[in-house]
């Protein structure tokens, strides 16, 4: 006999097998010996009321053999032969379209500007400890993109826009742990991603599919409104009817050849802030409500927002036993997110909190057209690179001295590799985003007291939450509005926002393609 049971559970009893399947037992009355095996399905924590509960939905074999079933990947044929699509952007967007497109039968041409994932770790320490950016090859832009050198985490609520266990099921079929399938929030951290970011990259090859490093898009080749192809840095051309573009929210010399070119795009609003520290210990202590975190629970997030005089401050890709990375682009910007491992380890943890923009307040950078949102992150991530020192050390300030405008006498450390120059960032931030901040850090404080404590630190800044521009497409082909076998995906188009649903838009884009090709016969 099979039976699935919907239970409420102490931490305690949750993480040992022993303890639930007692208490299965006890509250089912079926024996112990019986119960041969519990299968998770779903597990999330509950921190609403002062005693932290788990529920968990199971799946209990009683008198009943368990045979694992083992995620498989789809059969993918070989493609070496088949029509080729050029796709532009080796993130999640980018690679899970070439996935899509050799299980439809297409070959897949990525090409991708930065560097295979073992090379970029190179480029990585460059900036950590030389302070050197490589506009082609540092946290957001290399294979994987931004996601691979991230906290990995895959929650998402675009539920609605397509199939998250697929996606999930992907994902763990090149590597990732089995748990990402039950928990609430999963992710799969920084130490691992590279892996599974590598094999992805293995098995589009070993069909038939390509994939070009060092490849950086510098010009678009059109015929009146069709798409024809695109030209690298070095010169090479990439000849397709059906291009692609998944080039994540920073590729901003892509945003300008748009611009250039008079290929449509439009602002977009999105959000902007800083980078906020804390001691892991606080955090636990705050939502878990005790002293002590203990073995059974893990390291606990943060998921809050507030208004601020009509205007949403909220936290943004928090990474609980986290640290905080170097996130710049070109030489001259400052620009901070943060990254966890699989376990979360480390003894701090750090968020994003944003304010939220929109297209008015950019109005002093009118005269850069659709192009005013990325002028305006370029000019907080250049103040801020000033105001540190002119190197990728960040500018920075305990959290009660921002509050209480007042520049740190001092720093604790932080988990910011470059370090960090103690600023008053009333110079650094825009009045609308420091005033915004300082009254939404007041009101965190009244939902989780002690978070307002001078012992975090505020990093900034935090700009690259979204793409600055949509690039428009039609929502039934995904095709470019204007420009014939363009297909604008992920988050840099300005349809995705992480990991799985970037992953979903670049399926959905390589389908839509992949139609519109079998319609014309």
């Amino acid at each position: 006999m099979i039976q699935e049971l919907e239970l409420r559970v102490s931490p305690e009893v949750a993480g040992q097998e022993p303890e639930l399947k007692s208490y299965i037992s006890k509250s089912s009355k079926i024996s112990e010996s019986e119960i041969r095996h519990i299968e998770i399905l779903n597990r999330s924590i509950d921190a609403r009321q002062k005693k932290v509960s788990v529920n968990l939905k199971v799946r209990i074999y009683v008198q009943e053999d368990f045979v694992e079933e083992k995620v498989q990947l789809p059969d993918y044929p070989n493609v070496s032969n088949r029509k080729e699509i050029l796709i532009v952007g080796a993130g999640p967007a980018g690679l899970f379209a070439a996935l899509q497109l050799i299980e439809s039968g297409f070959k897949p041409v990525v090409i991708e500007r930065g560097k295979d994932v073992k090379s970029r770790v190179l480029d990585l320490q460059a900036i950590n400890v030389r302070h050197v950016v490589n506009e082609d090859s540092n946290y957001c832009f290399g294979e994987g993109g931004a996601g691979t050198y991230s906290d990995g985490k895959l929650y998402t609520r675009s539920k609605k826009r397509g199939n998250v266990r697929l996606v999930l099921e992907r994902l763990v079929g090149f590597g990732a742990n089995k748990d990402i399938l039950i928990e609430a929030h999963p992710h799969i951290g920084t130490n691992k991603l590279p892996n599974i970011v590598r094999s992805i990259r293995e098995r589009i090859i070993a069909q038939g599919g390509e994939v070009h490093f060092n490849s950086r898009v510098t010009d678009f080749l059109l015929d009146g409104n069709k798409i024809c192809g695109v030209v690298t840095q070095n010169g090479n051309k990439f000849l397709a009817e059906n291009v692609i573009l998944a080039t994540g929210h920073s590729a901003r010399d892509i945003f300008e050849l748009l611009y250039k070119k008079g290929i449509e795009i439009e602002l977009k609003p999105l959000a902007m802030g800083v980078r906020v520290e804390h001691q892991q210990s606080l955090i636990d202590s705050i939502q878990y409500s005790c002293e002590e975190r203990g073995p059974f629970l893990p390291p606990s997030p943060y998921s809050i927002v507030k208004q601020v005089q009509g205007r949403g401050v909220y936290s943004f890709c928090m990474c609980p036993g986290g640290v905080i990375a170097a996130c710049a682009t070109r030489p001259e910007e400052i620009v901070t997110n943060g990254w966890s491992s699989s376990k979360r380890a480390r003894p701090s943890a750090n968020s994003g909190i944003v304010v939220e923009l929109r297209p008015e307040d950019f109005r002093t950078f009118s005269k850069h057209g659709v192009l005013a949102a990325m002028e305006y992150q370029k000019q907080i991530e250049r103040t801020a690179w000033i105001a540190g020192g002119k190197t990728q050390a960040a500018p920075a300030q305990r959290l009660a001295d921002f509050v209480n405008g007042k520049q740190s006498s001092d720093l604790p450390k932080t988990s910011y590799t470059p370090g960090i120059t103690s600023v008053d960032l009333q110079s650094v931030l825009p009045k609308l985003i420091y005033d915004s901040l300082k009254e939404g850090f007041k009101e965190f404080d009244k939902s989780m007291r002690g978070y307002l404590t001078n012992e975090a630190v505020v990093h900034a800044p935090e700009t690259r939450t979204s793409s600055p521009v949509r690039i428009p497409r039609d929502s039934e082909t995904l095709e470019h509005t204007r420009i014939e076998g363009l297909y604008p995906c992920g988050e840099g188009a300005g349809y995705a926002g992480g990991i799985i649903s970037a992953a979903i838009d670049g399926i959905k884009s390589a389908n839509a393609c992949v139609a519109k090709i079998k319609n014309r016969g």
